[in-house]
């Protein structure tokens, strides 16, 4: 069965892909996922604000009592110890390419245009194959307006594409007030890919510590609607390859990506709770799938869903509000009575 996809301009084996998180901070982890079947891998995310800790570390030391006396020369820290950040993050690179034999996608995380960008530039030398672009900015000033916000993503996509030649994919969140105008602008601004989405995690309340407290929930299945109908929406419409994060558990959810139009599917919180090797399993499932329904590869079923090829394509808009909103009442009206008859509701 010839599972291939393209990817930001990389041959793919298949379309499963690790999405960025801690099981890519180890080398070993990183070889089984390829020896279950990874296509490629999406590395953990180099912040920003790493980045600006290790300059402004490396200016204390370098001006710390540097009035007194020569023997100030001497709080000069050892190289390893302000090069715990990017450095690091440059060498697992290296070492992610000199023992994988699929691709490796960097990510870089940050806000702001400055100083921090240039390390796109090492990330590249470092040997990676792609960098996936991750601006997580949560706009809390009132006096901010929408398009303020939307500059900033399109500035620090511009400067990153300006000092690298490899693929940039930029990962998008879904509160835009237009999604597909800011994908368009992006993919205008040189974006090669779009993944879609951001997956923001919020914090909770301790209410007897009176304190704020980091809350982390893995991904479920439900939680894929959301990309599938902007990937089903945008397939067609933008020149950059899309790929679906966010609710890829199963074999089902991987071809309703591929469905949409996704040319890769990728996952995080199905190998953090179940484990690599379910990557294995679900390259079994689908490949099974694709053969009782009588598929000779995954390019035959291609954006099939997507808007443009759907029978019905107004069922990604405000038609299929009104018929869920429409068609759905508890059990209990039904056996009640209560809703009586509605015309053309079944």
């Amino acid at each position: 069965m010839d599972m291939s996809t393209t990817y930001l301009g990389l041959k793919l084996k298949n379309p499963l892909v690790p999405s960025s998180s801690p099981l890519s901070r180890n080398l070993a982890s990183l070889r089984r996922m390829e020896d279950h079947g990874a296509a490629a891998v999406v590395l953990y995310s180099l912040f920003e604000e790493q980045i600006n800790q290790e300059s402004h570390t490396l200016n204390h030391y370098l001006t710390q009592g540097a009035e007194s006396y020569p023997e100030a020369l001497t709080y000069f820290p050892e190289a390893r110890e302000y090069q715990s950040g990017p450095e690091e993050y440059m060498e697992h690179i290296y070492q992610a390419k000199t023992v994988l034999d699929i691709p490796v996608i960097a990510s870089l995380n940050g806000v702001s245009t400055g100083g921090w960008v240039r390390y796109a530039r090492d990330i590249k030398q470092a040997g990676a194959d792609a960098l996936e672009l991750n601006v997580y900015y949560l706009p809390t000033d009132p006096n901010l307006t929408g398009s303020e916000i939307e500059q900033i993503y399109l500035d620090v996509l511009r400067d990153v594409k300006a000092v690298v030649s490899i693929p940039v994919a930029m990962k998008l969140s879904p509160y835009f007030s237009s999604v597909a105008n800011m994908a368009q602008r992006l993919v205008e601004a040189g974006a090669n890919g779009l993944v879609l989405f951001n997956r923001f995690y919020q914090p909770d309340l301790d209410i007897e510590k009176l304190e704020v407290v980091p809350h982390l929930l893995l991904s479920n299945s439900a939680e894929l609607r959301l990309p599938l109908r902007w990937i089903a929406l945008l397939y067609g419409r933008v020149r950059a390859d899309l790929a679906l994060t966010t609710g890829v558990h199963t074999a089902e959810d991987v071809l309703k990506g591929l469905m949409a139009g996704a040319s890769v599917t990728m996952l995080a919180s199905e190998l953090l709770r179940n484990g690599v090797g379910r990557l294995s399993e679900l390259l079994f499932d689908l490949e099974a799938w694709l053969i009782e329904h009588e598929y000779g590869s995954l390019a035959q079923l291609w954006g099939s869903l997507s808007q443009i090829n759907c029978a019905e394509p107004a069922a990604f808009e405000r038609a299929n509000y009104m018929r869920v909103l429409s068609s759905f009442a508890p059990d209990y009206l039904w056996r009640s009575g209560a809703l009586g008859v509605i015309p053309g509701l079944h």
